[in-house]
């Protein structure tokens, strides 16, 4: 994709999301685009990052690290691991990543408050739940959630901040939403139980389903194909 391509992509990615909230009576500002850039290169990320994007999502590690060197010199980009991360990856992305989303096991977080630099600060982590009950769906079951969030917050290095979830794809306005108030109902109730902790973060939303969970009070929402175009299959 040509470098004002993504531009462009980038700008009608965000008019998306104002609409969306403009729409649902919420503030501008409360609610950020994610670039979700794994498989893109470098040089798409720093063509988003000319056009003002800081946040970028990589789901996979060697390649974020890549990345990572590639733009070494943008000092203020955040970085975010989304998806499922196995134990022995764990310390790369304590030491190189601002966010994790899709924490669902005490034992991966513990590592990553174990492997943390403390010269970094906390790491912000969204637990992945599991709102669609599908048994090959990672993501904590619900009735599971405050007892794997209380062990978290005792944790340090780390900074619980909220809730991650990847309903079933569906294009049913109604069912996107009750998908998504689910994570938001979950989230209040942490919030209620926690009253100290900052948790703040409801990640959900992409493509297909950003306006529906925009309505449901997400806060970070999802998009890849949306601002850097297709993605080849992985392994092609």
């Amino acid at each position: 994709m040509p470098e004002a391509s993504v531009s462009e992509s980038l700008s009608r990615a965000r008019d998306r999301l104002e609409a969306a909230l403009s729409a649902a009576g919420r503030p501008a500002d409360s609610a950020r685009l994610l670039a979700v850039s794994k498989t893109k290169p470098a040089n798409m990320l720093r063509q988003a990052y000319a056009a003002g994007q800081r946040a970028f999502g990589e789901n996979y590690l060697q390649e974020a690290l890549e990345k990572q060197q590639a733009l070494a010199d943008l000092d203020d980009i955040e970085w975010h691991f989304i998806g499922a991360l196995q134990s022995n990856k764990t310390r790369d992305v304590a030491e190189h990543f601002n966010w994790v989303h899709g924490i669902d096991r005490e034992k991966i977080a513990r590592r990553l408050s174990e492997q943390r630099p403390p010269a970094l600060g906390p790491i912000d982590l969204c637990l992945q739940l599991n709102v669609s009950g599908e048994a090959s769906k990672a993501g904590v079951d619900i009735d599971d959630l405050p007892a794997l969030a209380e062990s978290l917050l005792a944790l340090p290095n780390i900074r619980l901040r909220g809730l991650m979830a990847l309903p079933a794809p569906s294009d049913d306005r109604d069912r996107q939403r009750h998908a998504f108030r689910q994570v938001a109902v979950a989230l209040a109730e942490l919030q209620r139980r926690f009253p100290e902790a900052t948790l703040d973060t409801l990640s959900m939303g992409m493509s297909g389903d950003l306006e529906a969970a925009v309505l449901e009070g997400a806060t970070i929402v999802r998009l890849g194909t949306a601002i850097f175009g297709s993605r080849p299959p992985r392994g092609s």
